[in-house]
């Protein structure tokens, strides 16, 4: 049955699945696990420790059965994957707000929602761009409140990337911090495994780049989060972040060097991902109390 666009529009923008309610120990195990992804000589935070910003992502995981994940390793059904055929889905970005930091190894629960829905027409498909909205609570306390900003697109479309990647171009940056990273398999591999992410483009050459039309492997988004945040926490170790926003721009993939730069001043920092035909992969804005 044909559905016309403004039909699908009034759809979309009603859709709004109930509130879901999940509980987690936040384990020091991840923490340790991250830690040594980012070569740390021992984990950054133990149990009863403040968990870094953003490091909750590896918490409160999903496991869909493995015969309910379609082609392309992302799950086809999902609490909050809205009603659109052949789902494409992108990490836009989102907002995070700390009132108190979660600590490692103390029960933790989370209560998501959906915020926002609007629904607009692409050049390839329906768009459809959905904010999950999620609280973090330990002993009844609420710690944190996170927004995430979801794109999802109806059909497929790689968009515009280079054609090949230079492995030897180095990203310059002026700015103070600054934070070299190399992305190999082995590194998207294991942040995918203590993710719970199987898209294959992340793991998959073959299928990254002869299905979707990248010219590699493509870095995580949260993974370009996190390591923009290391600039923070290694630089800035005795302040306490309030709020952190990020957002990420273009993708970045193995086989080309990446750099995290960024610059504090006054209550603010500014951080961003770099190569060496693109300044700002990805960005964030950090605010400390």
């Amino acid at each position: 049955m044909h559905v016309s666009q403004g039909e699908f529009h009034t759809y979309a923008e009603s859709w709004r699945p109930s509130e879901v309610v999940e509980g987690d120990s936040l384990s020091p195990a991840p923490v340790a696990a991250l830690s040594a992804l980012f070569d740390q000589p021992s984990p950054v935070a133990a149990a009863g420790d403040a968990l870094p910003p953003l490091w909750h992502w590896l918490y409160f995981l999903r496991w869909p059965a493995q015969q309910d994940l379609g082609d392309d390793g992302h799950a086809r059904h999902g609490h909050f994957l809205p009603p659109l055929p052949d789902r494409q889905r992108m990490f836009a970005g989102g907002r995070c707000e700390i009132t108190e930091p979660l600590r490692v190894g103390e029960p933790t629960r989370r209560v998501s929602s959906v915020s926002k829905v609007a629904a607009k027409q692409g050049s390839t498909g329906e768009l459809l761009f959905v904010t999950v909205r999620s609280e973090y609570l330990q002993r009844g306390t609420t710690c944190l409140v996170e927004e995430q900003d979801i794109v999802y697109r109806s059909g497929r479309s790689a968009g515009q990337h280079p054609a090949a990647l230079d492995p030897t171009a180095e990203p310059r940056s002026e700015d103070t911090w600054q934070l070299p990273l190399r992305p190999v398999p082995s590194l998207l591999f294991r942040f995918s495994a203590l993710t719970a992410n199987a898209h294959r483009i992340h793991y998959d050459a073959p299928y990254a780049q002869g299905v979707e039309g990248y010219p590699g492997l493509v870095v995580q988004g949260p993974l370009l989060v996190l390591f923009m945040l290391e600039l923070v926490r290694r630089n800035e170790p005795h302040r306490a972040p309030r709020s952190v926003s990020y957002r990420l721009r273009r993708p970045a993939f193995v086989g080309e060097l990446l750099l995290a730069t960024g610059s504090s001043a006054g209550r603010d920092a500014a951080l961003s991902i770099a190569t060496h035909r693109e300044p700002r992969h990805a960005t964030a804005e950090v605010t400390f109390a």
